[in-house]
């Protein structure tokens, strides 16, 4: 007797392919089985989404091909996983393949069988050499904020919104309901989620000596990007046989396969970094909402249905922030999320008083101002530690001759090559061309070519050379490190800094932003932000929001310890310091200043009173892209829920060519979000249809991205 597996492949939605291919087996196959199947020329690593006993309408028996082999030593993917998987490719308009196999480690495709259970049986002798730790450091004593949140989680049937302050001891509450959750059953697992990371080593550090001693030191895996490809595999297999207790990762993560999961952490979830910007664009902090309800909704067919013996338990999500996004916050306002406040600081200390300072009565061209430069000092000689953020790194961000104009620019972009002074390079962060800088100008032959604007090497030669005369209070001299994706990119860099500033060896700390969140500096009482006026004035209308969190996160790292607390600052430079986000800054006013951001939107109907996504369109000329964009928007009349959409003309992108390949977009908005997600299920089908217009000829690839952080 023969079977008909429908398997989803890594097939592109605009491939034109069906959602899964049907083959041929010769015994069932059980949804969620990992296979090798034919596609075309190639053999790949598929998921089987059914298996039906006979052939689907429409289908040639006779020209099915069979599968190729079943890798029978791993357990099903989960029913709760395969709805999370279907749920995201139709919510963002991609191939439910294509989602799958994003989600699985890139070595499970080239694993056979025999490779498959060495891999297993190396895992399983990892799990049992892995011992519990000989001893374990005490819980610290819970605030009565801390108390009041955990009871607040425990009772909650909805997502919980944490809106801690900064210092106020968020990750002892993530401690303390991981501890909760694994309690509630022997296969019980958490899922906590960071946005970048570069925060990673020390959430891990945290949960390892909480943990490890009750559970090995194999209990606990991290799932992110920076890992090997043999490391990402180990972990998921350890995830996914219920090895590993406790997953660590960033947005990748939200797609790892946990039959036992009871509890997803959204550790700083304002972070954009959680919305993926390639591929499949998805946000990791939406599908986690998502998949906490219903892990706890749907019953595992194969474990026999969804009797009393067989009711999922409850999943509970923890979004926390000190700054939440304004989706989570509108949606906590309207009853959606249960919101929970700790507004205190561990140890009574507060959060630091706004200093700023007026740049237009500043000496000109200055780029530290004398004021701030005298607050570090003294703390310098106090034997505290400063951090100070400018959120553009290399030295300049353009190289410009002054007698014939001619700038840094990229001949494959159109963006500016960034001047890095430490390897004499000009380099486009776009597409990555690099090149040596030029001893004179490469069109006049001008030798005086000088940089413009300022990034973060600058400001750690400048301050360097500022501070070369302070001393420390032990006598020797202060000393500057930096720490942005240059100097973090060699492994083991990351630790290393990070270790520097703890210990003390680093007195002034230049970073962008990723020194500015989740990090807990017990020694910094000095944060200064040189440059915050350029996102006041931007086009994008999450400018301001994105700018307030990331002042608000930066000031929280100074005055952690409460010793020094009284004494810390957060100082802004700024040539508007009439502006009103500095105002609810000031008072360390979040609700406030999201209030007004909320009415704002309420009134232009922006989100999340309204409801967008983009086409992309990547041609080889502008022409080309645009022609498609109008193509499909003329095609798109008389659609399901086209009455309640409006399309927006096609424009390029703010960066319109990168490496060589021209991009362009089209705006769709809705006031509501069913009848935006009909409108582009419809329309799915005709952009595959106008990327064969004659006038379109030079596409190159188009994606739907629905909910865009920028427009």
């Amino acid at each position: 007797m023969s079977f008909w597996p429908s398997v989803a492949v890594a097939t592109p939605a605009h491939g034109g392919l069906a959602p899964t291919l049907s083959y041929r087996s010769e015994s069932v196959l059980a949804p969620g089985s990992l296979v090798r199947v034919p596609l075309g020329s190639r053999e790949v690593l598929g998921v089987v989404w059914s298996c039906p006993d006979t052939p689907p309408e429409g289908l040639d028996p006779g020209l099915a091909r069979p599968v190729a082999a079943v890798l029978d030593g791993l357990p099903p993917l989960a029913a709760s996983w395969r709805q999370l998987v279907g749920f995201a490719a139709r919510y963002y308009q991609r191939s439910v393949g294509e989602i799958a196999l994003s989600a699985l480690p890139p070595a499970l495709r080239d694993l056979d069988n025999t490779r498959l259970q060495r891999r297993l049986r190396r895992l399983a002798s990892a799990r049992s050499a892995a011992g519990a730790a000989a001893t374990s450091p005490a819980a610290p004593e819970l605030s009565p904020e801390q108390a009041q949140a955990l009871t607040a989680l425990a009772g909650a049937q909805r997502p919980v919104l944490l809106h801690g302050a900064t210092g106020s001891g968020k990750t002892e509450v993530y401690l303390r309901a991981t501890e909760r959750a694994l309690a509630s059953g022997p296969t019980a697992q958490v899922l906590v989620m960071v946005p970048e990371i570069n925060l990673t080593p020390q959430l891990e550090a945290r949960f390892r000596a909480r943990f490890d001693t009750a559970f090995g030191s194999g209990a606990l895996v991290c799932m992110h990007s920076g890992m090997t490809p043999a490391q990402r595999l180990q972990a998921w297999l350890a995830a996914h046989c219920g090895q590993a207790r406790i997953v660590l990762g960033t947005r990748m993560a939200i797609f790892a396969s946990l039959p036992g999961l009871r509890l997803i952490v959204v550790d700083e979830e304002h972070d954009p970094s959680y919305k993926s910007q390639d591929g499949a664009r998805y946000s990791a902090r939406d599908l986690a909402v998502y998949r906490a309800r219903q892990e706890s909704e749907v019953p595992d067919e194969e474990a026999g249905g969804g009797g009393p013996d067989t009711a999922p338990a409850r999943c509970q999500v923890l979004l926390g922030s000190a700054t939440p996004s304004l989706e989570s916050w509108h949606a906590a306002t309207q009853g959606r999320y249960q919101r929970v406040d700790m507004p205190g600081r561990i140890g009574g200390g507060g959060l630091p008083p706004l200093r700023l300072v007026d740049m237009n009565h500043q000496p000109k061209g200055a780029l530290v101002s004398p004021p701030l430069l005298a607050a570090m000092q003294a703390r310098i000689a106090r034997g505290e530690q400063c951090l100070i953020l400018l959120n553009r790194r290399g030295y300049a961000p353009v190289l410009s001759c002054g007698a014939c104009d001619w700038k840094s620019s990229c001949p494959h972009c159109s963006a500016y090559r960034v001047f890095h002074k430490t390897d004499r390079t000009l380099r486009c962060h776009h597409c990555g061309f690099t090149q040596r800088v030029p001893r004179a100008c490469p069109d006049c032959g001008n030798l005086d070519i000088a940089p413009i604007g300022r990034g973060t090497e600058q400001l750690e030669e400048q301050l360097a050379a500022l501070l070369a005369d302070v001393r420390r209070a032990d006598g020797s001299p202060a000393r500057v490190a930096r720490m942005d994706a240059d100097t973090t990119r060699a492994r083991g860099s990351l630790e290393a800094q990070l270790e520097a500033l703890h210990s003390g060896e680093v007195d002034v700390l230049v970073g962008t932003q990723m020194v500015a969140k989740g990090h807990d500096f017990r020694r910094i009482t000095l944060v200064a932000s040189i440059n915050a006026d350029a996102a006041l004035f931007a086009a994008d209308y999450r400018a301001p929001e994105r700018l307030f969190a990331l002042l608000m996160q930066a000031a929280g790292r100074a005055g952690r310890d409460a010793r020094h607390s009284g004494a810390s600052e957060m100082w802004v430079q700024t040539w508007h310091p009439q502006h009103p986000l500095f105002a609810a800054l000031a008072r360390h006013d979040y609700p406030g200043f999201a209030a007004a951001q909320l009415a704002e939107r309420q009134a232009a109907g922006m989100p999340p009173f309204g409801f967008q996504a983009l086409l992309r369109a990547d041609a080889r000329t502008q022409q080309a892209a645009q022609a498609f964009l109008n193509g499909a928007a003329a095609a798109a009349a008389g659609l399901p829920g086209g009455d309640q959409v409006t399309l927006y003309p096609a424009v390029p992108l703010p960066v319109q060519r990168v490496a060589n390949v021209e991009r362009a977009q089209l705006l769709v908005e809705s006031g509501s979000r069913p009848a935006l997600q009909r409108f582009l299920a419809a329309w799915q089908p005709l952009l595959l249809q106008a990327r064969a217009l004659p006038q379109a000829r030079g596409l190159i690839r188009f994606a739907v991205d629905v909910d865009p952080l920028s427009v």
